[in-house]
């Protein structure tokens, strides 16, 4: 099993997106979550990110932190 911290580069690349930090703030400003919307049910995501991200948080994996955190980035 595979410990440590994940980074948001890594998230990003997990996910299959460019994952470089141009790309991401480049994404962060293109995408935002309104309200009580989930993150995993956000219309920009694929199916298997969606259920990537899903997992991460109902398993409480040790993706859940980096997750959260994306999760905030994108609320601001």
């Amino acid at each position: 099993m595979e410990t440590g911290h994940h980074t948001l580069n890594d998230l990003f690349a997990q996910l299959g997106l460019s994952s470089d930090d141009e790309s991401i703030e480049d994404f962060l400003e293109r995408h935002h979550l309104a309200g009580e919307e989930k993150l995993a049910k956000a219309q920009f995501w694929s199916d298997g990110q969606r259920r990537f991200l899903h997992d991460a948080i109902a398993e409480d994996s040790d993706w859940c932190e980096v997750v959260d955190e994306l999760d905030a980035l994108l609320r601001h």
